[in-house]
């Protein structure tokens, strides 16, 4: 038995296999990686490596055993069909007989165009009659922590997101809510809500840089119309600048306010303050 990690060498998925490691023998570990070099220094401390795609199917025919947990990290391909390359995994790990597939999802209560992806992949995982769990992820801290330059370059936070807040954490909570899950007994066929303990709205989150950095830096709204041209004009194609922009017309209603406490009870611990991954951010 395994357990078994895609896209393990992502943003999130890195911090899931450290945090395995620290649980599980690395024997007991399979990194699945596009890139086997990147997943090098998992192989040297003896994880198990399985190069495999997303957007081929072949790779994944016999990457599963009877009784392995799985962990499908959501891929970021927004343009290739994210439903399509979903259910390769789940129709392998259903033909496998996995012992469950959990899921990083999204927020039951988020309704931007974001989600539809996440929802399509939840119906077929269901449907499939693997024991599942669905991760329904929040907001990462890191969204906005590792994108500072323009922040600090113009002392200013903008958003479409009006007064809303937003219950984000750090990728190593949700990876702790991952491997609690991968690692423990009693999950199958759960829905987790997750997100941070404390909700922070942007004008917060402008005062605590101001803080940290010594600058003055204001919050400054704007519609979700000039959102959208500020991200095309930064380079981002139209249609991934509409997503984005939604989900903060999405936070602006609450949408992104997550209050279940999952996170912080899988995670065994309180989840990381906000203030704290914008300390990481300042000094790196």
């Amino acid at each position: 038995m395994s357990i078994v990690v895609t896209g393990a060498t992502g943003q999130l998925g890195r911090h899931v296999v450290e945090q395995l490691l620290e649980k599980v023998p690395a024997e007991q570990i399979t990194a699945v990686v596009r890139d086997e070099a990147k997943g090098a220094d998992f192989a040297a401390r003896g994880v198990k490596l399985a190069v495999a795609d997303y957007n081929a199917p072949e790779t994944f025919g016999s990457l599963f055993a009877a009784g392995d947990k799985v962990l499908l990290i959501s891929g970021n391909e927004f343009d290739k069909g994210r439903v399509g390359q979903h259910k390769v995994v789940i129709e392998a790990a259903q033909a496998a007989g996995v012992a469950l597939l959990a899921y990083t999802s999204a927020p039951g209560s988020l309704k931007a165009a974001l989600v539809d992806d996440h929802r399509g992949t939840e119906e077929a995982l269901v449907a499939s009659g693997v024991p599942y769990v669905l991760l329904r992820n929040g907001w990462y801290h890191e969204n906005y922590t590792e994108n500072l330059a323009p922040v600090l370059e113009h002392n200013a936070v903008v958003a479409a997101a009006g007064e809303g807040r937003v219950s984000s954490a750090s990728r190593a909570d949700y990876a702790a809510a991952a491997v609690a899950v991968l690692t423990g007994e009693g999950h199958e066929n759960q829905t987790y809500e997750l997100g941070g303990d404390e909700a922070w709205s942007f004008a917060e989150y402008a005062a605590e840089l101001s803080k940290q950095t010594g600058k003055e830096i204001v919050y400054s709204p704007v519609s979700v119309e000039a959102f959208t041209g500020m991200l095309t004009g930064a380079g981002l194609p139209g249609p991934l600048a509409a997503v984005f922009a939604g989900v903060d017309a999405s936070i602006e209603k609450g949408e992104l306010v997550v209050s279940t406490g999952d996170l912080s009870r899988l995670a065994g611990r309180p989840t990381t303050p906000l203030a704290d991954a914008i300390a990481v951010a300042v000094k790196g």
